[in-house]
């Protein structure tokens, strides 16, 4: 991947980050020199045309993306540098770095705080999206689930389609319209891959399938009687796509995303 290809991908996922934020929390850049961060004006370049090229407009020494992730009133935050090489593929060779930092955070508060850090960020690596997998015989009942994004999701006619599939299909699950567009399903491995695969037919812009996998037996077991209570819903914002799949015990699947976040307080991690 080349340098304005990375530099496109770094800012698709800082616009995807901003726009999955809840109240009370923000991005704010930090410059690596005196000088002003270029980034916000770059990512608001961004966000206003996603599809022009950006590399023209970006300056040609260009210092790495480094931000903070803050919530209101809380006084731990992350501290967040992208380097030049970071792509999305990859966690590790100092491509992506990522720490707890607070006003007021001890040394070994703070080294706590950077061992779930360190864990969360193993975790993502150990399990890279993959494409779907063949079916056989023995995978055919497994129930999956899917989970994908794109930069919006506003047009009547793709909010019709996907209600029309999930019935179809017998999919059930809820799209996030507006910005970003947030679409999750579970059913049969079979008709959610159908069902990921009809969404992909269709034009959009920055779609990415975050991931299609077999849901846990546990998390099926949780899901329980609950699954034949609603078919097909819609939300308007993110604390709505969190606080659902929280009801159905499955908040880290949106969390390790970015999309959203945990919740609102931030207390130190228990050692």
């Amino acid at each position: 991947m080349d340098q304005p290809a990375i530099l496109a991908h770094q800012l698709e996922e800082l616009n995807l980050l901003k726009c999955s934020l809840l109240p009370g929390e923000e991005i704010v850049f930090v410059p690596l020199l005196d000088a002003p961060s270029d980034w916000s004006t770059l990512l608001a370049t961004y966000a206003a045309d996603p599809g022009a090229d950006i590399s023209s407009q970006a300056p040609t020494n260009i210092d790495p993306a480094r931000f903070q992730v803050k919530a209101e009133a809380i006084p731990v935050w992350f501290d967040v540098l992208l380097d030049p090489r970071y792509n999305g593929t990859t966690c590790t060779e100092g491509h992506l770095t990522v720490s707890a930092r607070g006003a007021d955070l001890g040394r070994t508060e703070q080294a706590r705080w950077n061992a779930v850090i360190q864990e969360c960020v193993e975790q993502v690596q150990d399990n890279p999206t993959s494409p779907f997998s063949t079916p056989t015989s023995a995978t055919l009942t497994v129930r999956y689930h899917a989970l994908l994004t794109s930069h919006h999701l506003k047009s009547p006619n793709k909010r019709r389609s996907l209600q029309q599939w999930s019935h179809e299909l017998s999919i059930h699950g809820f799209a996030k319209v507006g910005y970003p567009g947030v679409i999750y399903c579970e059913g049969e491995q079979a008709q959610v891959e159908e069902f990921v695969g009809n969404v992909k037919t269709m034009q959009w812009l920055a779609l990415r399938v975050r991931f299609v996998e077999s849901l846990a037996d546990h998390e099926e077991r949780q899901r329980g009687a609950e699954i034949e209570k609603k078919r097909w819903s819609e939300f308007e914002k993110v604390g709505e796509v969190v606080e659902e799949m929280k009801r159905l015990g499955r908040t880290k699947y949106v969390v390790e995303m970015g999309i959203g976040s945990a919740g609102t307080s931030l207390t130190s991690p228990k050692g």
